[in-house]
């Protein structure tokens, strides 16, 4: 029985030691191709990575090949995080390049717009009431119907939290532009709400 005990208190520090370390820190043991590293950097991120690239690309498939692409490039790669932005910022930064390159592979870097109706949305369940579900398909259309870049924008700041200076990083435009993009967005998509009927969205 002891040894028991100690087996499963040695397994919940191995656990507890995983959740502390810092992505920063995987980077660096991932860098001296530590293999453990790399695969809790990617149960920590691949879910956000894929939600990020399909809402660029629009297919599961060629999301699913892009978030691979994308954690192949930082086993690679991983010694030349600088730690200028946080890692996750990093990772939405490779998988936004390799989207875009995919999309103009492609050759529809404008994608008829209608697509995203098609994309499940993991939150709804079969208890969502009507009215809910209605509001976030009629959110999703609006959002459908932005420029390429006010769409881009409201993807980073609003369904992945990321600041202002971050998702500048991302795209690689100052702030200022950044704020400029997100108050013309959030005009056209207030407008296009209260076209659909919808006055206010709740955050």
């Amino acid at each position: 029985m002891p040894n028991v005990i100690a087996i499963n208190a040695a397994a919940t520090k191995h656990i507890d030691a995983a959740r502390a370390t810092s992505d920063e820190m995987l980077l660096a043991r991932i860098a001296k191709n530590n293999r453990t590293s790399m695969h809790t950097l990617y149960s920590r991120h691949n879910v956000r990575v894929y939600r990020f690239v399909l809402r660029m690309v629009r297919d599961t498939t060629m999301a699913e090949d892009l978030v691979s692409q994308v954690f192949l490039d930082v086993w690679r790669t991983a010694a030349q995080f600088e730690g200028r932005s946080q890692v996750s910022t990093w990772l939405l930064s490779i998988a936004r390049f390799k989207a875009l390159t995919a999309l103009r592979q492609r050759k529809h870097e404008d994608i008829d717009q209608d697509d995203v109706l098609e994309i499940a949305d993991g939150a709804d369940t079969p208890e969502t009431s009507l009215d809910r579900a209605t509001t976030s398909e009629i959110l999703r259309a609006c959002v459908a119907k932005l420029s390429p870049a006010h769409r881009e924008i409201i993807n980073l700041v609003y369904y992945h939290e990321k600041s202002v200076e971050e998702a500048g990083q991302i795209i690689g435009i100052p702030q200022s532009t950044v704020k400029t993009r997100m108050f013309y967005a959030r005009k056209q998509l207030a407008d296009l709400l209260r076209g659909a009927g919808v006055d206010s969205v709740a955050a």
